[in-house]
């Protein structure tokens, strides 16, 4: 069993703040990371709603604009692995699912049934470069982030699982750390997910200055200048 310098708990409490707030402290805790490590390209997200997912990546590749051309026994064997796969993870995971194929998103592996089956084994969510249907009846609470909706299926199939993918720019590895809503998704390094709390309170009272000094009543601009000042000496 893998050991992390981090609890599931350390993971869940970080469910408490939005992804862009993640990556502001990434920025302070990591700051060569500033530039990476991240989705860039916009994801749909089925339920705008649902609060941000934390947990160990899953990590695999689909393809789906046509048939596998393997049996369909060796078909089955891929897909039964793939669970396996994902229910072999000591906390809560996030499914990180690249899409192979030269228009990704021709068919979708998610929708209710997929969304059920992983939240059952263990999956907050999943961010993935294919499509996703079903969007009425998809799992309560599992977060779907995708490139794309699509009604169906097509020939999708898993292609491989438990390497680095990458998804709309955020290349993520098996057990990464992944944390995401509907903003997007981010990659925290392992060594980085308990400095994460004391970071984002740092950046909170940054903020909250120049926050207060913009709705202020009486708001000037040598105001603000003097509560960007007052903000980059504490630390």
């Amino acid at each position: 069993m893998a050991e992390y310098p981090f609890t599931a708990a350390d993971l869940d409490a970080l469910r408490q703040w939005d992804t862009p707030t993640i990556c502001n402290a990434l920025e302070l805790v990591v700051p060569h990371r500033r530039g990476y490590g991240f989705t860039v390209r916009q994801l749909v997200a089925a339920d705008p709603r649902l609060p941000p997912i934390c947990g160990l990546a899953r990590t695999g590749t689909i393809r789906a604009a046509a048939p596998s051309g393997r049996t369909a026994a060796v078909d089955r064997a891929a897909r039964l692995g793939w669970y396996d796969y994902v229910a072999e993870a000591a906390m809560p995971t996030v499914v990180v699912l690249q899409d192979l194929d030269d228009t990704p998103g021709t068919g979708a592996f998610w929708g209710e049934v997929h969304t059920n089956v992983h939240k059952a084994l263990g999956a907050q969510g999943v961010v993935t470069s294919g499509s996703i249907r079903d969007l009425d009846t998809s799992a309560a609470g599992f977060q779907l982030l995708a490139g794309m909706v699509n009604p169906s299926h097509a020939y999708v199939h898993i292609v491989q699982y438990g390497q680095e993918v990458s998804v709309h720019g955020m290349a993520a590895h098996h057990d990464a750390v992944v944390h995401a809503d509907r903003h997007g998704a981010v990659v925290i390094p392992h060594d980085a997910v308990v400095r994460i709390p004391a970071a984002i309170d740092l950046c909170l009272r940054r903020e909250r200055l120049i926050l207060d000094a913009c709705g202020s009543r009486d708001f000037t601009v040598e105001a603000l200048k003097d509560a960007l000042a007052r903000a980059d000496e504490i630390h």
